[in-house]
């Protein structure tokens, strides 16, 4: 009972003081995933949408309470939780579609409802300020692992900021494939590579990355939304002021613009397949099987529905304020705020249709939680 007061007690005293610094405290409580655990994740450097207005929003009480006012407006729309799932930005059947899969307008929020509220075209989002022609070390969300391919878009010389994104403002510029990660999928760490700003371009732009997983048919949109002024990947619009910087460090932003991308991009359509492969299909549940005065026992259970194995399972849900997860077992735990998630352990990743698997954890904070929100995939 000690060390889950204690754990309690660190825990507050690291968001206490992250809050104080300005900086934005991202609540986890990880253990190391498998390889190829079921994907999520978000441009961290430039920074997303969905990242920056999580760092300007997040309180000391765990509330999301933006100062930008792009972001007030999109938490006023589609409330915090899409800032608490920050990193969830995707579509689980897109297969690597982009144009005639999700329509112009909507690219920023992925199609989908829960974060429509992104796809507004304003002026006022948080923005990076860039160098036109620059090398920059571009940072990635691993908040989740997965083999596959990001490919970055920049808008062309001409676009409206003021007007809906459409497929046809965006050019490609760089591609790579499986980059490396700065630490353990989790926490704030990340993918990187250095890879070359485009040239000739000036004032306020977005780039938007596609991240193809190449296990799976789930993809992620991100925008980020930047401007090239010869910054050197300074933050604004983040913070009561509207200049703190986000957690995510900047250290080496840039090189001299002469010397050339570390990745050579190939421009290639992406190619719509005529007839995709039948998504993945499961229901979940989350219960409290035991309880006592500050706490609990979960149980997790998943199963395969569809008609295609599901690798790497995983299960998310959202739980009350205040409750830590502290232990699992057949799986592994991820939380941020209360969002809360259980990914396949590597023994049991493999989901035959109509097979099911369990898992298990222990949480302080609560006697009598309840669970909302359960998706799985």
């Amino acid at each position: 009972m000690t060390s889950r007061t204690d754990g309690v007690t660190a825990f507050r005293r690291r968001l206490w003081l992250f809050a104080l610094a300005g900086v934005v405290a991202l609540v986890t409580a990880l253990i190391t995933l498998p390889d190829e655990a079921d994907a999520h994740g978000a441009a961290m450097v430039p920074g997303s949408r969905t990242w920056l207005c999580y760092q300007d929003g997040l309180r000391a009480n765990g509330q999301i309470i933006p100062y930008n006012p792009a972001c007030a407006a999109a938490v006023n729309q589609g409330g915090q939780q899409p800032l608490y799932d920050w990193y969830s930005v995707l579509r689980s059947d897109a297969n690597g579609r982009t144009s005639g899969f999700i329509p112009d307008g909507q690219i920023c929020g992925a199609g989908t409802t829960k974060y429509a509220a992104y796809n507004a075209a304003r002026t006022d989002w948080p923005l990076t300020h860039l160098t036109s022609g620059a090398n920059i070390q571009w940072r990635f969300s691993n908040w989740a692992h997965h083999p596959g391919r990001f490919d970055l878009y920049v808008t062309r010389n001409g676009w409206n900021p003021n007007a809906p994104l459409a497929w046809s403002d965006l050019e490609r510029f760089n591609t790579v494939t499986n980059p490396p990660q700065s630490g353990p999928p989790g926490a704030l760490n990340y993918y990187y590579w250095n890879a070359q700003l485009p040239s000739g371009k000036s004032g306020r732009h977005i780039i938007f990355v596609h991240w193809i997983r190449s296990d799976s048919q789930e993809n992620f949109y991100s925008c980020s939304d930047v401007t090239f002024d010869g910054g050197n990947g300074q933050v604004t619009g983040v913070g009561p002021n509207g200049t703190t910087p986000p957690v995510t460090p900047t250290a080496n932003p840039t090189v001299t613009p002469t010397v050339p991308p570390t990745v050579t991009p190939t421009v290639t359509p992406t190619v719509t397949p005529t007839v995709p492969p039948d998504p993945a299909s499961c229901t979940a549940t989350v219960t409290a099987t035991t309880t006592w005065s500050d706490g609990f026992q979960g149980a997790v259970t998943i199963r395969n529905t569809g008609t295609s194995p599901i690798n790497n399972w995983y299960v998310q849900w959202t739980q009350p304020a205040g409750v830590t997860i502290s232990q699992s077992w057949n799986g592994t735990h991820m939380q941020s705020g209360t969002t809360a998630m259980i990914h396949a352990a590597a023994w049991n990743g493999t989901l035959a249709p109509g097979a099911s698997a369990n898992a298990g954890f222990l949480a302080t904070g609560s006697g009598s939680p309840s669970f909302t929100n359960i998706s799985c995939g």
